[in-house]
């Protein structure tokens, strides 16, 4: 299945019942007085986290969401009934915006998790609340209440404890599929990726996270460049990013260095909280150097960058050197989880 990260919908509460301007009618009894019912509520429209689904395909098509009116009130004091709500089932991690305003309306990362997203409206009055002393005879009634009307929009930003981001071809997929059972596409171009990827790195048997690879980034993706960076937002629940390098570039103008400072300021474009989080450099495609040139490479790269955070130099096309970095990673998260 096609992997859908965003839509645009529209939801329609169901209007209030019209109350009802009723009178008692039974033979032998003159004058039996108002008996009009109350209109039923409209039905409301809630929005519900579920973890069995994984993409918003089933709003791609689906547009307009309307729940049913409620029955108008009747005689005999017979109130009218009230229509059933509509819930829409979108995965975990879903945030909704009101399309207009931009506000975040619902950000749901647990599963079972609900929302109101628009309010059924309210039934209207029978003209038996209108009745007293001075007017025994009420017509008066009131309309049931129209129900909100929003254009919405839903991004789906994925629930991993790690993400990782480079260039195309930095060795990204390869990395994954060398550390989880994941089984993302590999190909020797650029833009092999072209949707976000989750993979389970187990370290022990009781310890384990989630790591998300999403497609490369390429200076001016804010601008529009290769794929954009809209699939950055995958990565602002993650805490910790994973800063993969080639270092051992195919074309020999290419500068390392400079790559990852490119990237850093796309960070800082897209989102300055993003651009905080802990980042460690991962040195991949070691296996293209020789092992007392690899070494020193990483360390002058480290220098030019005075790069003060962690850093690892592996081979994911191998796996050389990645059970000592998720090993490092298990131990961040779970310092991080007992921080919290």
């Amino acid at each position: 299945m096609k992997f859908f990260d965003e839509a645009k919908i529209e939801v329609i509460a169901g209007k209030g019942g019209d109350g009802s301007a009723s009178f008692r009618r039974e033979k032998f009894v003159p004058r039996g007085g108002p008996d009009g019912g109350d209109g039923g509520r409209g039905g409301s429209i809630y929005v519900e986290a579920d973890a069995d689904l994984n993409t918003l395909i089933d709003y791609r098509y689906t547009r307009i969401f309307r729940a049913k009116g409620g029955e108008n009130g009747r005689g005999r004091d017979c109130n009218g009934k009230g229509a059933d709500d509509i819930v829409l089932r979108v995965p975990v991690g879903t945030v909704i915006k009101d399309a207009e305003s931009g506000a975040v309306l619902a950000d749901l990362a647990k599963d079972g998790e609900r929302a109101l997203l628009a309010q059924g409206g309210k039934g209207g009055l029978g003209n038996l609340h209108f009745k007293s002393s001075v007017n025994r005879a009420p017509k008066q009634f009131t309309r049931g209440l129209p129900g909100e009307q929003k254009k919405l929009e839903l991004e789906l930003r994925v629930l991993a404890d790690v993400g990782l981001l480079g260039m195309p071809n930095a060795g990204k997929s390869t990395f994954i599929r060398a550390v989880s059972a994941a089984r993302p596409k590999v190909a020797d171009y650029p833009f092999t990726t072209l949707h976000p990827n989750l993979g389970v790195v187990r370290v022990d048997m009781n310890r384990s996270f989630v790591v998300a690879d999403i497609p490369g980034l390429i200076e001016g993706a804010a601008e529009g460049a290769g794929l954009g960076h809209q699939f950055l937002r995958h990565l602002q629940r993650t805490h910790l990013l994973l800063h993969l390098v080639d270092m051992a570039p195919a074309d020999p103008d290419v500068d390392p260095a400079g790559e990852v400072r490119a990237l850093a300021a796309e960070l800082k474009k897209y989102d300055s909280s993003l651009a905080k989080k802990p980042r460690w450099l991962v040195f991949n495609k070691a296996d293209l150097l020789d092992p007392a040139e690899r070494r020193a490479r990483a360390e002058k790269l480290v220098k030019r960058l005075r790069w003060t955070k962690p850093w690892f130099v592996i081979s994911a096309i191998d796996g050389e050197g990645c059970k000592p970095l998720t090993y490092a990673v298990m131990d961040f998260l779970d310092a991080e989880r007992r921080a919290e």
